[in-house]
């Protein structure tokens, strides 16, 4: 039996959302991200990305630009002593104007399969683990690899709120990611782990 993870989108519900992130100058952690991502990591939940980012298919930026990017996160949260264990990305979109990106692909979310391959990647329990993200794929793909999901009210969050059906509801929905892994560290304790 693998590890528990926590999945968390990155847009929106790690960083601000500034529609189509470019370069390393538009990087900003929301406020509590570092702090909620360090609880984890002393909770030993494995912290990993998955975040859809088509801004590559759509040319706006390479995969080059989104590797800095990605490193300088990396970075700041290490400043503040918080740890992610995986990083996965899709570059795909099917109307993309890079030719190389342009398809339907297995792993842009709501499909599961960026979380299913970290799992087997890194020896992850997903039912055991939580996706935590601020769009109803985001929502999606958790439920479909069989982590428990929270929806975050930051970015894109309060607008898919509104628009959830009855079937699309999240297991909780929460304010931010502090929220959301106080939520998280709360069923846990409640599983007796």
């Amino acid at each position: 039996m693998g590890r528990p993870a926590v999945f968390l989108d990155r847009d929106g519900t790690m960083i601000g959302e500034v529609d189509y992130l470019r370069s390393v100058e538009q990087l900003r952690l929301l406020a509590g991200v570092a702090g909620a991502i360090r609880r984890l990591n002393e909770a030993g939940f494995a912290v990993v990305v998955t975040t859809n980012q088509s801004g590559v298919a759509r040319g706006l930026l390479t995969e080059g630009d989104l590797d800095r990017i990605h490193e300088r996160l990396r970075r700041r949260l290490a400043r503040r002593g918080a740890r992610l264990d995986g990083l996965y990305y899709c570059p795909h979109h099917p109307e993309a104007k890079v030719a190389r990106y342009r398809r339907e692909c297995g792993c842009r979310k709501p499909s599961p399969e960026m979380l299913q391959r970290a799992a087997a990647e890194l020896d992850l329990d997903l039912k055991q683990s939580f996706a935590v993200g601020d769009s109803e794929r985001d929502v999606e793909a958790g439920r479909r690899a069989g982590c428990r999901t929270v929806l975050v009210r930051t970015g894109y969050g309060k607008r898919a709120e509104a628009g959830l059906g009855e079937a699309d509801r999240p297991d909780h929905i929460a304010d931010d990611l502090a929220s959301a892994v106080e939520w998280v560290l709360g069923e846990r304790r409640g599983r007796g782990r």
